[in-house]
């Protein structure tokens, strides 16, 4: 006989916050962002209370804008990855949370990058020869590298 225990945390569901993640590209380059808090990330961000019944395109379009400006111009495709990410909330007391993401790619079509509040550099890195892991960790890691993987793909 199983434990109860065990039963009842086999149901148990748990809580993510959303976010929808850009994989901004110029050619061969990807656009990478760095945070005030000291982590690579990609623009983009989670999906608040009152954007939920917005169309996701709309949710990207005004994070894009708060990230980037409003002289951005890009063209979005599908979505070309998935991942989750744990990690400590500054905005909650360093509380951990989970996230899911759902990376879409994007060409870039030109405009004035012009880093928000949140941002304190950027970096276009190369496709090519990118290394994720000399930027990124955890989830955010995995993500960028299933982005490479399915981009390495359909150029192969």
């Amino acid at each position: 006989m199983s434990n109860p225990e065990q039963a009842s945390n086999q149901f148990e569901k748990d809580l993510y916050f959303v976010t929808v993640k850009l994989f901004l590209r110029d050619g061969s380059k990807l656009l990478i962002t760095h945070d005030i808090f000291g982590d690579w990330d990609l623009p983009g961000g989670r999906i608040r209370k009152d954007e939920f019944n917005k169309p996701l395109e709309s949710v990207i379009q005004q994070k894009v804008d708060e990230e980037l400006g409003q002289d951005v111009k890009y063209d979005l495709k599908e979505p070309k990855a998935f991942f989750r990410v744990e990690r400590h909330e500054h905005n909650l007391g360093g509380q951990l949370v989970r996230i899911f993401g759902v990376g879409y790619e994007a060409h870039f079509l030109g405009g004035a990058i012009h880093l928000g509040d949140h941002h304190d550099q950027m970096e276009w890195v190369d496709t090519n020869s990118f290394q994720p892991e000399q930027y990124f960790t955890g989830g955010w890691l995995t993500g960028v590298q299933e982005y490479l993987k399915a981009i390495g793909n359909e150029q192969g």
